[in-house]
């Protein structure tokens, strides 16, 4: 029998630069299929292509029986393909009838049925277990209510595919129960489902066959029950697996017995973060490993008070959860470079030395007016010390390299001289030369004696940068690392696992 959905040879560039690369991806009729893939592997790209909202530059697409091109999201649904967006897509002042109704309303007489639609609608969510009054408006309710009815329309265009990108991120675990409960009706109704999801476990309980991508290409389609965790992962990573200890920092002496900078106890964060635990001593650099959507992230945004946690203890520099914004933060002495250098980290059509002296600004002002003197020195100071390529201080920082651009970054927070350092992939988009001098940095100020806490998805890095690894699988702690048995098969057992060393607390 031939599949429902066969795109071969697909290959899509932007600016130049490769998204997928003669991908693979093929779908039965009446499966669940599993596409997964770190961040950048060309999971969304290639559903945006299928869906109609990219053009593809190279390859075909075959869907139920003939080759089609879609060029919109719409005429891809009218043709049998339902999209679930891990941001709800929804009308939030419209009502639930509506939102489910949006597109396909039923009329009679040419007018509005507003009867039948929301007898729809009540049987749509009645699936899901959900029993809401669908006239009130979708903002009234819940995050995972809005999800499940996100969920509950796009099943109710009479799909043939049903795809969803990380469907249960809102969802607690009884809903997540509901969700697979009607992802196999839909199987057993002949409905495929794409199923794009960072848990393993979600993977293993609901789907049949999974496709595994790296930098663009399809790098393995396999039966979820011939493939092990470990192998997932390590597809998923392109890492050989090896026993090999890599060389790697020692610890400061004073750092084992001196007072952690950062201790994190028991930290929640809505679903995203259910129990994360660890600390950073003074003078040494910790990692924070895990899939993506494990929350690393997440974590190091509360710590920093960018996001506000939901329980357990963040204790810096001896005070208790004293930290309440990003303000607080740096008063105490914590640095945070965050994972998204252009969008969060840079002000592009600033200045070098505008956008390494942006932190210390109230420190450099008196009355309103910033000493000049003080700024340039401090500028020039920082330039020489990281060996910042640049014309000048004055350069816009938009026209530097990637890895100059993130030497910047790092320059704004040492010069406030902190206690405490959190690096959110610091060598991500730069090039090879430039990440080693980054790393020797890193290596550098922590045997200055400064605390540095680093996310990295390159797991070679991360092993070969720290003393001691968290990891962190599906918002928890679930092993911490250290000494010989930091490796980097280790990490991959314990992301794919979990660990026998899991700890209650980790105030090391």
């Amino acid at each position: 029998m031939a599949p429902l959905l066969h795109m071969h040879g697909i290959s899509k560039h932007f600016a130049g630069i490769p998204a997928l690369r003669e991908a693979e991806f093929i779908v039965e009729k009446g499966e669940v299929h599993a596409l997964i893939g770190q961040n950048g592997a060309g999971k969304s790209t290639l559903i945006k292509l299928l869906t109609g909202y990219y053009r593809r530059d190279a390859g075909e697409i075959v869907f139920d029986g003939r080759q089609v091109t879609f060029t919109s999201p719409q005429e891809a649904q009218g043709a049998g393909i339902s999209t679930i967006y891990q941001e709800i897509n929804l009308v939030p002042y419209r009502s639930v009838t509506e939102n489910i109704c949006l597109g396909r309303e039923k009329r009679r007489f040419g007018l509005l049925d507003w009867p039948a639609m929301h007898q729809e609608a009540k049987a749509l969510l009645a699936r899901f277990r959900i029993t809401i009054d669908v006239r009130r408006p979708l903002m009234a309710f819940p995050t995972a209510v809005q999800q499940m009815i996100a969920i509950a329309r796009a099943i109710g265009f009479d799909a043939k595919l049903v795809i969803m990108d990380e469907p249960t991120s809102s969802l607690d675990e009884r809903e997540v129960e509901v969700l697979f409960s009607v992802i196999r009706q839909l199987k057993g109704a002949g409905v495929s489902v794409i199923f794009v999801s960072h848990k393993l476990d979600e993977l293993y309980a609901v789907c049949d066959r999974v496709t595994i991508m790296r930098d663009g290409r399809t790098v393995q389609t396999a039966p979820m029950s011939s493939i092990s965790r470990l192998d997932l992962v390590t597809t998923m990573l392109g890492r050989e697996l090896t026993q090999a200890l890599q060389e790697r920092p020692s610890p400061q002496p004073e750092s084992e017995t001196a007072p952690p900078a950062l201790a994190v106890s028991h930290l929640v964060i809505g679903q995203k973060v259910r129990d994360v635990s660890f600390s950073v001593r003074p003078g040494e650099i910790v990692g924070l490993a895990g899939l993506l959507g494990a929350g690393r992230t997440e974590t190091v945004r509360a710590v920093f008070g960018a996001d506000r946690s939901d329980g357990g203890q963040v204790t810096f520099a001896g005070k208790q959860n004293a930290i309440g914004s990003p303000a607080d933060a740096i008063r105490a002495g914590m640095g945070f470079c965050s994972e998204d250098r252009k969008l969060e980290g840079i002000i592009p059509d600033m200045s070098v030395r505008e956008n390494l002296t942006l932190a210390l600004l109230p420190q450099l002002a008196r009355h309103g007016i910033v000493d000049e003197e003080r700024s340039r020195a401090i500028v020039d100071r920082f330039i020489q010390r990281l060996g910042i390529r640049c014309s000048g201080p004055e350069q816009r920082i938009r026209e530097l390299s990637g890895g100059n651009q993130q030497k910047v970054l790092l320059a704004r927070w040492l010069c406030m001289n902190p206690k405490l350092l959190i690096l959110d992939e610091p060598t991500r988009g730069i090039d090879v030369g430039a990440k080693a001098e980054i790393l020797h940095l890193i290596r550098e100020l922590a045997g200055q004696g400064l605390g540095v806490l680093m996310i990295s998805s390159e797991l070679e890095e991360v092993v070969e940068a720290a003393s001691r690894i968290f990891v962190l699988r599906d918002g928890r702690t679930v092993a911490e690392l250290e000494g010989d048995s930091l490796t980097e098969q280790s990490v991959m057992t314990a992301m794919a696992h979990g660990s026998g060393n899991e700890r209650e607390t980790a105030h090391g």
